[in-house]
């Protein structure tokens, strides 16, 4: 079976995740679900090619469908893509520790030298490899930081959109 890094290597794939992307951070977007048949006409592709990769996709975990007749509705599930995250991380802070402030030691080296707080340090004593620690606590930052994005994405669109429109609505009157 193809890992992740094979899924995402075929160009249609990537431009179907990225279609799938848009719809479900839209706020015109009530689920973040699109049909087969907007995808077909968003990417210019036969349906039988959408559908072959969208079953990749699917096998994969890449995406999540809801049939309602003799419909499907694809939303995007970005979970599977942390493997690609923790391989790229490493590479993408490569250089994090090269820049020096006017005292020419590095901005790392200026954070590190404060205490960490106790969680985090005995969850990093737990750890055989150092540079594991810093992957841990960059994946729950990121982790934390998607889950409020989407939180607040979901209040913007559960409760201020609907609150606009009835504001809208009522000044219309």
């Amino acid at each position: 079976m193809a890992d992740i890094f094979d899924v995402v290597a075929d160009a249609t794939r990537r431009d179907l995740l990225q279609v799938l992307l848009t719809r479900y951070v839209s706020p015109d977007s009530e689920r973040g679900e699109i049909s087969v048949g907007e995808i077909v006409e968003k990417l210019g592709l036969s349906q039988p090619t959408v559908s072959k990769h969208l079953k990749v996709l699917r096998d994969h975990g890449l995406v999540t469908v809801r049939e309602e007749g003799q419909h499907r509705y694809y939303c995007i599930d970005t979970s599977p893509l942390e493997d690609l995250e923790d391989w790229l991380i490493p590479f993408l802070s490569a250089d994090f520790d090269t820049d020096k402030d006017a005292s020419g030691s590095t901005v790392f080296a200026a954070w590190s030298g404060m205490p960490l707080p106790e969680p985090i340090r005995r969850a990093a004593e737990t750890l055989q490899h150092p540079s594991e620690a810093g992957t841990a606590i960059g994946r729950a930052a990121a982790a934390a930081t998607h889950r409020i994005q989407g939180a607040s994405h979901e209040v913007e669109r559960r409760v201020v959109d609907p609150l606009k429109l009835r504001l809208t609505k009522n000044s219309d009157k």
